[in-house]
Parts: C-alpha cells; sequence; structure tokens
C-alpha cells in the first residue's frame, strides 16, 4: 500500500486567481474514482510535504483525483504570511474546492488544515462527505496560542502588531494582531460541529504543539456517528514516519469504503 513520493511524476505547477486578486499555486490530477481528495496543509507548511505528496501518488496509482495546494502567504503562492488569518485561509480552501473540484470530496487536514477542513465541511455540506483531520488544530491560535502566552507577548501583539515566535522548523512564526483577532472569531470548538459524513482522527500520543487532550475533545463535538479517533503510540506532531504514512493511506481507504457502502 506505501507508494514512495516520485517528484518527476507529479502534476505541473498552476496557479488559481483567489477572488481577493492573489494567485494561489496548486497540483491536481483528475480521475475518476467516487470520491475526490482535497490536502489542507499546517500552518505555515506548503504542499511540497510527505504527507501531501505521498497521498498523490497514491491517488494517481488508484485512478482518484487529488488536489493540494498552497494557502495565501505559503508554499509558492502569493502573499505575505503575517498578512494571512484563518479567514483567509478557509476562503482558500473553499475557492480551490468550489473552483478546481467536482463531485463529492474528502478533505484531509493536517494540523491548522483540520480547521480549515472543518469549517469548509461546514459551509459545503453537499460537496464534503468525509474528513480525515492529522493532529487537528481547530482553534489553536485561542486556545493553544493566546492562552499559554504571558502578557508581555499578548501586549506585543495587540501593541505591535506583531510576535516572532521561535519554532523548531527554521524560520519563526509571524505571529500578528489580525491572526489572534480573526482566529478569535473564527473558533468552531464551543459547540457541536455539524458534519456528518465519515471522521477518522489521526493523533499522535506525543505531540506537543497539539496535545492529545484538545484533539480528543473533537471526538465528542463533531455530530458525525461515524467517528473514530486514534491516538498513536510515539507519534510526534508530524506523524509522518513511514507506519504514520501507510496508516494514513489506510484510513482514506477505509473513508471511501464508507462512502461507498
Amino acid at each position: 500500500m506505501f507508494i514512495s513520493s516520485d517528484e518527476s511524476a507529479m502534476p505541473e505547477l498552476k496557479f488559481s486567481d483567489s477572488p481577493d486578486g492573489h494567485k494561489l499555486a496548486y497540483k491536481q490530477s483528475a480521475g475518476n474514482g467516487p470520491l475526490g481528495y482535497i490536502w489542507c496543509g499546517g500552518l505555515k507548511s506548503d504542499m511540497e510535504g510527505g504527507k501531501a505528496t505521498t497521498l498523490h501518488d497514491w491517488a494517481d496509482g488508484r485512478g482518484s483525483s487529488y488536489l493540494r495546494f498552497d494557502y495565501f502567504g505559503h508554499g509558492e503562492s502569493e502573499g505575505r504570511f503575517r498578512d494571512g488569518t484563518i479567514s483567509q485561509w478557509t476562503n482558500d480552501t473553499l475557492h480551490m474546492l468550489d473552483t478546481r473540484t467536482t463531485g463529492p470530496q474528502v478533505i484531509i487536514g493536517s494540523s491548522m488544515g483540520a480547521w480549515t477542513a472543518l469549517r469548509a465541511a461546514v459551509a459545503r455540506p453537499e460537496r464534503v462527505k468525509g474528513l480525515i483531520l492529522i493532529a487537528p488544530a481547530p482553534d489553536f491560535t485561542e486556545k493553544l496560542m493566546w492562552a499559554r502566552f504571558d502578557d508581555t507577548i499578548r501586549a506585543q501583539i495587540i501593541d505591535e502588531g506583531l510576535y516572532l515566535e521561535p519554532s523548531d522548523y527554521g524560520e519563526p512564526y509571524e505571529i500578528s494582531r489580525d491572526l489572534i483577532l480573526d482566529g478569535r472569531k473564527s473558533q468552531i470548538m464551543d459547540a457541536p460541529i455539524p458534519f456528518h459524513g465519515p471522521v477518522r482522527i489521526l493523533q499522535g500520543a506525543d505531540d506537543i504543539p497539539v496535545p492529545p487532550e484538545h484533539s480528543r475533545k473533537l471526538f465528542d463535538l463533531i455530530e458525525s456517528e461515524d467517528i473514530t479517533y486514534t491516538l498513536v503510540k510515539g507519534g510526534d506532531h508530524s506523524l509522518s514516519r513511514e507506519d504514520d504514512l501507510r496508516r494514513l493511506m489506510g484510513v482514506v481507504e477505509e473513508v471511501e469504503a464508507a462512502f461507498v457502502g
């Protein structure tokens, strides 16, 4: 079931003009399966990550349609990361769903991508039929970031408009006032989440940025009766080990089987 990525076989890089006039980078394969698949990446990640490309190979091998893209300010897309917000990135997801895909879709959202995926699913229930959420981080700006920031950092964000948070993945995260305030308005974990298709949640037990107790709440909040929560022993936030990738592809196949009956 595991297929290693072959960059030479990947579709060409294309751009889509978003409603606000920014070019969003994407790669896509057409297919004729019962479902299409959309990848939504995490904060400051891009569509060339291991999970995104491995799933693209998997979809190509099955003849399924697959779309991966970079949000505004991410990867090859236009814009500055510091100018992005959850609303902006959700709108990017909806734009790609509406303009680049047809028929029923499964959205695979990683970390922040689970937030945009959930919001897109609630906004387009007639299009989004399944969700696979990896280390899901809805509401992270308020419930994970703001909650642990001390008064000095909070004051810097509100008064100066920007805080550079150190990152284990390279350059610091640019945490803007707009990101925090928009995230506060975009929260979804304070009420039931009206999605009723199959949902699969994968969570690393050793995830530090998104602890299991945060993502576990989604199991109770999402209204679907077909939902599972898998806690992966030894798994970190990325869940990108070979066993993790095999597990992910198995879960994707499980969701497809649930849909087609």
